[in-house]
């Protein structure tokens, strides 16, 4: 067995897919694996993608979570070299910056649907 792909879903699958594809440089559609409810996107390299997929009753998550509204179910992990300029260009590509950053070299984000992922540098070990 090999792990594909991870799906969000999203009230726009091809919305929530084009975010990605400007954030997640070199990152293309699958061709083929697209359509107004599906979109699969991979890596340069060919390895694990991201999927969408459309949900009509999809509710977004609340970070940080609460026992009373949407758990966030998972998120996604990015790594980047320059965490500042980064966040800042997710953020112009329609992110928004979670008020609530639990750790200083990590920023917490929201895509266009709420999915929380998160910006990080890699601290040497």
């Amino acid at each position: 067995m090999r792990l594909a792909a991870a799906t969000l879903d999203a009230p726009d699958a091809r919305e929530l897919a084009d975010f990605y594809l400007r954030l997640l440089t070199g990152w293309a559609v699958r061709p083929g694996e697209d359509g107004p409810d599906w979109v699969h996107i991979l890596p340069p390299d060919g390895g694990t993608g991201l999927s969408f997929q459309t949900e009509p009753a999809y509710r977004p998550p609340v970070w940080p979570s609460r026992p009373d509204r949407q758990q966030m179910m998972m998120h996604l992990d990015i790594q980047v070299d320059d965490l500042e300029r980064e966040t800042a260009r997710a953020v112009a590509e329609g992110a928004r910056l979670a008020e609530f950053q639990p750790q200083d070299e990590v920023r917490v984000l929201l895509d266009p649907a709420g999915h929380p992922f998160c910006l990080y540098t890699q601290t040497p070990q």
